[in-house]
């Protein structure tokens, strides 16, 4: 089965801009203050591993879920493209790190692996919406095949970058975390409007919806 390199670069780019573990780094700092290395180590680990089954089961089940309550594939695709053209100008100006960085500070806990880290800072709203997406742009086992392992790739690159996440504070300045925000903003602005094309294109020109 030969693979569909436009597409594992298009759910690659959109599980990576969505997640965004450049943006989270410094908000696992400010929730894990004076924790040993060992310990960031082992929260980082298990809200990527909360996470990953959390957006594993919407990526298998999710298309289910919404035929079962009656909402079309192509409806979807255009209120999940306008979710994710929301979380793109949240990124473009900014708003969308201050609110992950005022809901660290009303969520903090000594344990924040599950909430607010895996739900909702990295499988919120706009992740879930992107699987459900990506599934569905490419039906069958090669779609959940690839959407799956796209995922749990980001989600490890998630992990690694939380435990190297004080260095890269010191490393990194805000102004270059600011830049690259808003540079993946724009990226993910425009798969965003293609998503709603999409879905506009299936009631105008495809079969009717199932």
């Amino acid at each position: 089965m030969p693979l569909d390199t436009a597409y594992m670069i298009t759910a690659l780019v959109t599980m990576f801009v969505v997640v965004d573990p450049i943006a989270i780094a410094p908000l696992f700092v400010a929730l894990t203050p004076g924790m040993t290395a060992a310990r960031r180590r082992r929260i980082a680990w298990r809200a990527c591993l909360i996470s990953g089954i959390v957006l594993l089961l919407f990526i298998f089940t999710g298309e289910t879920v919404l035929r079962f309550i009656g909402i079309s594939m192509p409806a979807f695709r255009v209120a999940g493209g306008i979710l994710l053209f929301i979380t793109a100008l949240d990124m473009l100006f900014e708003r969308r790190t201050k609110r992950r960085e005022d809901r660290a500070e009303e969520d903090e806990h000594d344990d924040p692996s599950v909430f607010p880290l895996a739900i909702p800072l990295i499988a919120g709203p706009g992740a879930i919406a992107s699987v459900i997406l990506l599934t569905s742009e490419k039906p069958g086992v090669e779609g959940l095949l690839t959407v799956s392992v796209i995922t749990l790739l980001v989600l490890v690159v998630m992990a690694l970058t939380l435990q190297a996440s004080s260095y890269l504070e010191r490393v990194i300045s805000k102004t270059v975390i600011t830049v690259i925000t808003r540079l993946l903003g724009m990226l993910l602005a425009a798969l965003s409007v293609q998503f709603v094309l999409d879905g506009l294109r299936a009631y105008s020109f495809g079969a009717a919806p199932t």
